[in-house]
């Protein structure tokens, strides 16, 4: 059986204000339904003007998935009746949207962006014990973007690396977070199983909140509609709701077709009209794309694979990484200790990536490729460099950390351990070579660890069989 799979995405727009009026988009968080006005709550007589950025964050969006955007797009007015929607219809675009005919590779197929549009949010209802519920209004008015896919998706692992992507691209354009924890990227799915050429019946999965949550909902369905149609039965078109808890999809309500929503076109807000220049200038000022940077990193620095994937996953990341490489031209080296050390470090409570910056850190993996400061060290440098407040320079310069390798300095070290030592002195000099290991042991006491060991030895022997 063939599995087809639509997603429907819902992406909020980093924004500071809502879409058609001045309240803060920033909800997450604030008391309930303290973040509102007129406008977003829908007061006779109240209009709405719109957030010039929001549409320019949703150009932005659309772009990035190589969509084709119309001169001209409309608003319209989506009407249904929910307590979270206190206007009684939702300011959308139905027949004219933003953006359409997009694409994004996954894992080589190319998956079909049927349209893009702008929206405004609904509220959220908080549903307490006993069965009562309150609702709370300060998303309504938040901007969207919408992103329909065409059924391109033939498995539930598709979809969750397709999910994976786009909020990998929006993150890099800054116009979303892409925390589904939070609510900022919500998706939807639609999911067919059909034994031949015709397209099956669909169901429609929500509530996923985590790329985990995509798969595990869509795998539970995939595996019910199997069962079902391999046992004679017939799908239903109905709404499920996952239920991570139980680790099963169950059903919400019938679904409701398009025509339901009585779609009209929005009577106070006039046509969008999208320049050719403004459009180019958004276009312009695109950062290179995780797709692009990948292939470009394969090619400038040879790196594998998986460092490739780790290290673009987050534009501040990436950003970090190359500029470190700018000031110590080895791309293994600063990836290796960036995936490991790093990282580690990062998810101390008290430490942010500008801490440290990356011309410090190139300047501490240096020193450890240079074998002027060894690997245990530098991890305890680093490590105190993000929570004291000191670069790894001024803490390595002030407490003398670098490798002593100066001949004069270690040859006056050497010599007070021969002094020191004359039982073992007299031993190595008989002919017990092993003994070397224990002057040696004396000498980097007396210098902290810090003496060049290669060095050390040299000159060590030079004395000793002088």
């Amino acid at each position: 059986m063939e599995t087809v799979i639509g997603l429907e995405i819902h992406a909020q727009l980093l924004t500071e204000t809502k879409l058609f009026c001045g309240c803060s988009a920033d909800y997450f968080g604030q008391d309930p339904n303290t973040n509102t006005c007129p406008v977003c709550l829908g007061m006779p007589g109240t209009l709405p003007v719109l957030n010039e950025r929001a549409v320019e964050f949703g150009v932005r969006a659309a772009l990035a998935l190589n969509c084709e955007i119309p001169e001209r797009s409309k608003f319209d007015r989506k009407n249904y009746f929910y307590p979270d929607l206190p206007k009684g219809y939702q300011i959308s675009q139905f027949d004219e949207p933003l953006a359409v005919d997009g694409h994004l590779e996954v894992d080589g197929d190319r998956v079909g962006i049927r349209r893009v549009h702008l929206e405004e949010d609904a509220g959220k209802l908080l549903h307490q014990s006993g069965g009562s519920s309150s609702v709370d209004l300060n998303r309504v008015g938040v901007p969207l973007i919408e992103i329909v896919t065409e059924p391109d998706l033939k498995s539930p692992e598709a979809a969750r690396d397709f999910m994976e992507q786009l909020r990998q691209i929006l993150r890099y354009v800054e116009v979303c977070s892409g925390d589904m924890e939070k609510g900022s990227l919500r998706c939807d799915a639609n999911i067919s199983l059909s034994k031949d050429e015709t397209m099956g019946t669909k169901t429609e999965v929500k509530n996923m909140n985590s790329f985990r949550a995509v798969e595990s909902a869509l795998n539970f369905e995939q595996k019910r509609q199997k069962r079902t149609l391999e046992e004679g039965g017939t799908i239903n078109q109905v709404t499920l709701g996952w239920d991570a808890d139980a680790e099963e999809a169950k059903p919400m309500r019938s679904k409701e077709e398009a025509h339901d929503y009585r779609y009209f076109p929005e009577p106070d807000l006039v046509p969008l009209i999208i320049d050719e220049e403004w459009k180019s200038s958004i276009k312009e000022e695109l950062p290179e794309l995780p797709a692009e940077k990948r292939e470009r990193w394969k090619k400038d620095f040879g790196l594998p694979d998986y460092d490739i994937e780790e290290l673009t996953e987050d534009r501040d990341i990436a950003r970090y990484f190359e500029e470190a490489v700018e000031e110590y031209s080895s791309p293994k080296e600063i990836s290796n200790w960036m995936m490991s050390e790093l990282f580690r470090v990062l998810k101390m409570p008290e430490a942010e990536l500008a801490d440290v910056g990356p011309e410090e850190f190139a300047y501490l993996v240096e020193l450890v490729g240079k074998e002027e400061i060894n690997n245990n060290t530098a991890k305890e440098v680093l490590e105190r460099a993000f929570t004291e407040d000191r670069s790894p320079k001024e803490i390595v310069e002030a407490e003398g950390l670098k490798r002593i390798s100066d001949e004069g300095a270690l040859t006056e070290k050497i010599e007070a351990v021969i002094e020191e030592n004359p039982d073992a002195v007299e031993d190595f000099q008989s002919g017990n070579e092993k003994v070397l290991g224990f002057l040696i042991g004396q000498l980097m006491s007396k210098t902290g660890g810090q003496a060049d060991p290669n060095k050390a030895r040299e000159l060590l022997k030079e004395k000793l069989e002088a």
